[in-house]
């Protein structure tokens, strides 16, 4: 069994990588079993450097704030900004922090200097403007959507004036109150406003559309695109408003799902523009159901992965992270029962691994799946191992230093 599992190990590079795949995926996706470790980070930006370098691969598309992320996909392809106000302001979930997402921008920047235009790497945040504690006012989106078309279209076309949109809108703190994502009650999101900006929205988002001949011969594709980015964020952020203010059951379940439908699409748009490297959270790229135990119970649904698995085929690639120790957070060695457990036992400290060959090695040893000493590290799950295209495996996780 060691030996099967040894034969099927290589060294995490792109070229290992690539040759466990049956063509070179539009969206090829990295997952991480954990967040907020920048050892994975590094590994992460060395793979997607070689992958860029090797395979052609000209955006990186991690799970942060999609408007937020504007800000760096302007820094990195034309220099606007500084790489700390980027930072600071272009990330959500904290990532900003991370001294491997520095130093991820930091060489898309210096890549791109003197780079034709074709040739430039783009910036992609695909998470929609949400929290755990709650969700972005929709202002930004249905704004800047508006203003897009406004400057473009006649305003006889419109469904409303901008002084329309603020009016519904009214205060921005009146969408973001933190005790909306317990309390349904405190949530707008089923209010008359709330529901006149749902129509406006899709709406405006006709307008877009019908008359993309007219914008794409007036403006460049780049700011279509961005409007097509603020509608599609614009009507996401208003069905999770919705849901925050469900009473039912189902809640929970509903908004999951939806955050997950919103990277999806995000996603998609990003593949029709051109292959891309994306990064997230395993649970968000699996092919399968994504699961989690909320205060309200369990809650299921499909993830992103499932969502562009779906659609794209063969044109979406799925390799899962899978470590032995971090130990800094009480994650010590793996049983030896374990699918970790067995790859810690090989002498390897980083392999990548053909994940369904791996399936078929293990078929009759039936390991345990790893239980979870710490809330925030999901182990792998031995019986999906064939939905995986290889699994990325790190022996031990070290605390960062930097």
């Amino acid at each position: 069994m060691a030996t099967d599992i040894k034969e099927t190990a290589r060294a995490v590079e792109a070229a290992a990588v690539m040759r466990l795949l049956p063509t070179r995926p539009r969206l090829l996706a990295l997952g991480e079993p954990t967040h907020g470790e920048d050892a994975l980070l590094d590994l992460r930006n060395e793979l997607f450097r070689q992958l860029v370098e090797q395979e052609g691969y000209r955006t990186i598309a991690i799970e942060s704030d999609c408007m937020a992320g504007l800000a760096v996909d302007d820094y990195v392809t034309s220099g606007t900004g500084t790489l700390d106000e980027v930072m600071q302001h272009g990330f959500s979930h904290g990532w900003g922090s991370s001294a491997a997402n520095r130093e991820l921008v930091r060489w898309m920047r210096a890549h791109n200097e003197g780079q034709p235009e074709s040739e430039r790497l783009r910036f992609a945040g695909f998470d929609g403007p949400l929290e755990i504690t709650g969700a972005a006012s929709p202002r930004q989106a249905l704004t800047a959507l508006h203003g897009y078309l406004a400057a473009r279209v006649d305003a006889a076309l419109l469904p409303c004036t901008a002084e329309t949109l603020d009016r519904l809108l009214d205060t921005d703190d009146r969408w973001t109150d933190p005790a909306a994502m317990t309390d349904p009650s405190r949530s707008v999101g089923r209010s008359a406003e709330a529901g006149e900006l749902r129509l406006l929205a899709d709406d405006l988002v006709a307008v877009l559309d019908a008359h993309a001949p007219h914008l794409l011969a007036t403006t460049s594709r780049d700011d279509w695109e961005r409007a097509r980015l603020y509608g599609r964020t614009a009507i996401g952020l208003l069905r999770y408003h919705f849901r925050m203010a469900d009473t039912s059951p189902a809640r929970m379940t509903q908004l999951c799902a939806l955050r997950d439908l919103m990277m999806a699409h995000n996603l998609l748009a990003l593949a029709a523009r051109g292959p891309a490297l994306v990064h997230a959270h395993n649970s968000h790229l699996q092919r399968e159901k994504s699961s989690m135990q909320m205060w309200e119970g369990p809650v299921e649904w499909w993830s992103a992965g499932a969502l562009v698995s779906a659609e794209l085929g063969d044109g979406y690639a799925f390799v899962a992270t899978a470590l032995g120790t971090i130990r800094h957070q009480g994650v010590d060695a793996p049983p030896p029962d374990t699918v970790e457990g067995l790859l810690y036992a090989l002498p390897e400290e980083r392999c990548v691994v053909d994940a369904p060959l791996l399936a078929t090695a293990l078929r009759d040893a039936r390991p345990a799946r790893r239980a979870s000493p710490w809330f925030g590290y999901a182990p792998l799950d031995p019986a999906r191992l064939a939905d995986r295209d290889a699994i990325v495996f790190v022996k031990d996780v070290p605390p960062d230093v930097r």
